[in-house]
């Protein structure tokens, strides 16, 4: 089965919720004529990744002008019993096809914020949310961490869908935790701009035996808007040069990396090439070795199926 996939590297409207949902239809409305079925958003698209924000923290102190911008990017964020949810989902079955977006998630039951990515199909709408399970240095200062409930997976009309965000795919056993599912597309948001980051997307194909597509943002410090200039710690004009990649099941690099610009990197990729490249290597078969090695996730659940009520 052949899939044209499409990976966004772009930057949000910061932090504005209701702005950034009305540029994402517009990146739609333009490319609705190039037949994607499946578009990726970066690491916390929604209202956007906070980089070289401090939020006046430091250890034993918070300031309030600190408090003040968290408690904004904290109302800016998605709660997904709100309104953005019902747009996402307007949006996929307008234009037909299916999103991952990152998003920072507004927590109903306890208040707390997580980096999230939200799966949406143009037919069932929300599948589920995948929430970061451990954030990176001073991201745990705005995000809380979650738990294996969240390592889900999709099965669907395009193929088995899942992923992880940024620093979590440094984790072995939580890629493990989706190379177990028989996960054929692995979606990789990130906020990491480093030329290494492509080796890393390469690996996990080889690794996975999958399809993986590396979703990065661009963003320069004019796209911030200048209200926010004085809390920023960058000074730099580029602050993330992107660097968005599709990578297929042998490590062979189907598009991109795409640096220092914005742009759709895109693909169209064989589903049917994941089983000739399990003859060389399956981490989950024949090279699983389950004979010496046991592995277990905690509260993972099973691979959801697009018609089965989801997590979220």
């Amino acid at each position: 089965m052949k899939v044209k996939v499409g990976v966004v590297q772009d930057y949000p409207v910061f932090f504005d919720r209701e702005k950034t949902l009305d540029k994402m239809e517009s990146i739609l409305s333009d490319n609705a004529g190039h037949g994607y079925q499946l578009l990726v958003f970066p690491e916390s698209f929604i209202p956007g990744y906070p980089r070289g924000f401090t939020f006046g923290a430091s250890v034993g102190k918070r300031s309030e002008a600190g408090k003040d911008l968290y408690a904004e990017y904290h109302d800016q964020s998605v709660d997904l019993k709100g309104n953005a949810l019902k747009r996402l989902e307007e949006l996929s079955r307008a234009y037909q096809t299916y999103l991952v977006v990152g998003i920072t998630e507004r927590s109903a039951e306890h208040g707390s914020l997580f980096c999230s990515m939200v799966y949406i199909s143009p037919t069932s709408g929300l599948l589920g949310v995948h929430r970061k399970i451990k954030p990176t240095g001073t991201e745990r200062v705005i995000w809380s961490e979650a738990s294996g409930e969240d390592l889900v997976t999709f099965d669907t009309e395009i193929g088995k869908l899942g992923g992880l965000i940024c620093w979590e795919n440094y984790m072995p056993l939580a890629r493990m935790a989706m190379y177990q599912k028989g996960i054929e597309i692995y979606i990789a948001p990130t906020a990491d701009a480093r030329e290494s980051w492509v080796a890393s997307m390469r690996h996990i194909a080889l690794e996975g035996r999958c399809f993986v597509l590396g979703c990065n943002q661009h963003i320069t410090r004019s796209m911030i808007p200048e209200r926010y200039h004085d809390m920023l710690t960058e000074e730099e004009e580029e602050m993330c040069p992107g660097g968005s990649v599709i990578v297929s099941p042998s490590g062979e690099v189907l598009a991109g990396p795409l640096w220092n610009s914005t742009g759709i990197v895109s693909a169209i990729i064989d589903l049917d090439e994941i089983a000739r490249q399990k003859l060389d290597f399956d981490v989950n078969g024949h090279y699983s070795r389950k004979d010496i090695f046991e592995f277990r996730v905690d509260k993972q659940p099973d691979i959801y199926n697009e018609k089965k009520p989801p997590n979220g």
